[in-house]
């Protein structure tokens, strides 16, 4: 069964061009990662929010104990307001096969 993180990164305002950049950096690595499905950046007004979607847990896990993580995260140090905020989700799709689900 797949797994959905959402994850909302809070920039510090005059850091937030670097927390960006490292975010671009990151997906390079982590879509050639076995298991992923999405890992998508959005930007909203004072955050980024990253949508992941792994085929397993298996495959978070893996992602989890990554380079491309702990890249991810020292390249983040001291340029964020507030910790991440990571949420692991299960799907449920609703509806329409194709708009009821990541």
């Amino acid at each position: 069964m797949s797994v959905v993180l959402v994850v909302t990164a809070m920039p510090i305002p005059e850091h937030q061009a670097d927390v960006i950049a490292a975010f671009e950096d990151a997906a390079a690595k982590v879509h050639k990662e076995p298991g992923v499905v999405r890992w998508a950046l959005l930007k909203g007004h004072d955050r980024l929010v990253v949508i992941e979607k792994y085929e397993s847990e298996r495959a978070r896990a893996d992602h989890a104990k990554g380079a491309a993580l702990a890249e991810l995260l020292t390249a983040l140090r001291g340029k964020l307001a507030t910790d991440l905020d990571v949420q692991v989700l299960a799907e449920r799709p609703t509806g329409d096969l194709i708009k009821g689900q990541i």
